[in-house]
């Protein structure tokens, strides 16, 4: 029986993103069943909700989600789809890795790190958001919570043993938030000593970033909260080459949502330009998570070579092509 995935296809370049993917992955023989769901400036403009009540009932009917870059329209009322779908379907882990694919603009060499990122608590999920009358004051709650911090921690430890990885760091700002982070350093401690397996590391936030950009092959897993994910994880993209290359995956006990990571990008949607290769690597964690690791190693070896031997790539890339010749070209490694 065919396996059915809920696909938005997203704002901007976001639908040829998708396209290109779904063209990859029916090439690689999935056997899945698609059905498309809208979200975004997409579903507004056509007089619907942001995140329509169809949509999510798609999403928590078929489990697996794959999703285009969404534009949440700025200023008040509009809320960001992306954390609306985090705290509806409870997706706590936010998966983001990054790999070294010669041939781009990396900085570094032979970098494999993954980031955990918890996906649904801290500063970053805006709890508390207030302005006094006068303007003079902003203020906003961070929550931790020992049930958030210890399942992504054990998501992270499970990750690792199914991944083979041997190192997790992680990332804190206990020296001064004492509460909240340090009751996540705590969790931490405690989840090192119940994974004794796994070599346990600790390092202050601000420290890390300044550790990833000088040596980050030190790094191997790195686990930490909401709003320290969210930047790190963008920090790590930058030492591969770029958002271009950065798939993410938000995950739940029930719901998991497979993205790229980058914007929506309306100045370049319909010139055929964009590099789709985040989107496909994001569905390479869905196989992953599917437990059809043999295809996602396919598609992750096609893109690489595509790279490697510059056959028909995105200007980002450092080629002269488009999204669809380079879609073209990973198509036929497989």
């Amino acid at each position: 029986m065919a396996t059915k995935i809920t696909v938005i296809p997203g704002d901007g370049i976001g639908p040829s993103l998708t396209e290109a993917t779904i063209k990859v992955l029916n090439k690689l023989g999935c056997d899945f069943e698609y059905e498309y769901a809208e979200a975004g400036i997409t579903s507004l403009d056509k007089g619907n909700d942001l995140l329509p009540q169809e949509t999510l009932d798609l999403i928590s009917k078929n489990k697996i989600a794959l999703k285009g870059p969404l534009t949440t329209p700025s200023g008040g009322g509009f809320t960001s789809i992306n954390v609306t779908l985090r705290r509806m379907f409870d997706l706590y882990a936010n998966v983001r890795p990054v790999v070294t694919y010669e041939g781009t603009k990396a900085r570094y060499e032979n970098i494999d790190i993954i980031t955990i990122r918890e996906n649904t608590e801290g500063l970053y999920c805006g709890a508390g958001q207030q302005v006094s009358e006068d303007e003079e004051v902003a203020e906003s709650k961070s929550i931790v919570t020992k049930k958030g911090s210890d399942r992504v921690l054990k998501f992270a430890y499970d990750l690792a043993r199914k991944k083979g990885r041997k190192q997790i760091h992680a990332f804190h700002k206990a020296n001064i938030l004492k509460s909240t982070s340090g009751l996540f350093l705590n969790r931490a401690r405690l989840a090192a000593e119940e994974n004794k397996d796994i070599e346990s590391k600790e390092m202050i936030v601000d420290n890390a970033c300044m550790q990833l950009v000088m040596n980050p092959n030190q790094f191997d897993m790195i686990v930490t909260t909401n709003l320290f994910g969210d930047i790190i994880s963008d920090l790590c993209a930058g030492l591969v080459g770029g958002l271009g290359m950065a798939p993410g995956a938000n995950i739940g006990d029930d719901v998991a949502i497979f993205e790229a990571v980058h914007g929506s990008a309306p100045d370049i949607a319909g010139k055929n330009i964009a590099n789709p290769s985040s989107l496909m690597l994001a569905a390479a964690l869905m196989l992953d998570h599917l437990d059809m690791t043999d295809k996602a190693d396919k598609l992750r070896n096609a893109i690489a070579d595509v790279i490697k031997t510059k056959d028909r790539c995105t200007a980002d890339l450092g080629g002269t092509s488009g999204t669809t010749d380079f879609t073209e070209a990973v198509l036929q490694r497989l």
